[in-house]
């Protein structure tokens, strides 16, 4: 058995988690729990009714759910999966391996040779490019190592005590980017595995477009005076 913890980040997400709930690898991990938001539509009691504890946050936020998890778990390693449909769970322990093979940060990417996005088969992409200009300032200015093509998927898995020590401050979506790029000034190594983005199942989305995309030029101003020689870490 792994000694890592698959997260289940949750708001009102029961839907997604029927139908996703036999594809979610729970005996390969020695914690499963989930991290909740505040769920009113029986997430939580499908999780109860299957073994999963859950824990709350003490307000909303991803970025608050992602430190819940460090402080909730004793694991070595974290695994962010959100059971909304976007994600594929095929890649959970793909993910982990990546981590056991030496990487930092192992992240699923939607972009790039081999990957999905939902949103190929419209015309526009605008999600798609808004997340193409933002890796592409986080590798030219932080960044020595091969492109990272999805630096703000929340899919991706890291040490509990690497994600402690990265100190983020971050509240809301934009925690993935920041977590980027704090691993980048760093030198840590990062991976990618190309994934197949699906669409989602039941319940709303929760990032608006507009606000989420202005919070993440907030973090990249936030994290620019951290930049040392030549824009480079």
């Amino acid at each position: 058995m792994r000694d890592a913890a698959l997260v289940l980040l949750v708001l009102n997400e029961v839907e997604g988690l029927r139908a996703l709930w036999p594809r979610l690898p729970v005996s390969e991990f020695r914690e499963v729990f989930a991290v909740d938001g505040g769920s009113t539509d029986g997430s939580i009691e499908f999780l109860a009714e299957r073994g999963v504890p859950s824990v709350p946050q003490p307000f909303r936020g991803r970025g608050v759910a992602f430190r819940v998890a460090a402080e909730a778990s004793s694991a070595e390693r974290l695994i962010f999966f959100s059971p909304d449909g976007n994600e594929d769970p095929d890649d959970i322990v793909r993910l982990d391996d990546q981590l056991l093979a030496g990487s930092d940060l192992a992240i699923a990417r939607r972009f790039g040779p081999g990957a999905v996005n939902e949103e190929d088969k419209e015309l526009l992409r605008l999600r798609a490019r808004v997340n193409d200009t933002l890796s592409r300032i986080a590798n030219g200015l932080f960044h020595r190592g091969d492109r990272v093509y999805d630096t703000i998927n929340g899919f991706r898995a890291l040490r509990r005590k690497a994600l402690i020590d990265l100190d983020t401050s971050v509240k809301r979506f934009p925690i993935e980017y920041q977590i980027t790029l704090r691993a980048m000034q760093r030198g840590w190594k990062i991976t990618e595995v190309p994934t197949k983005e699906g669409q989602r199942i039941g319940g709303e989305r929760k990032a608006a477009s507009w606000p989420v995309g202005v919070d993440h030029l907030k973090v990249l101003a936030t994290e620019l005076p951290n930049l040392r020689v030549l824009g480079r870490p």
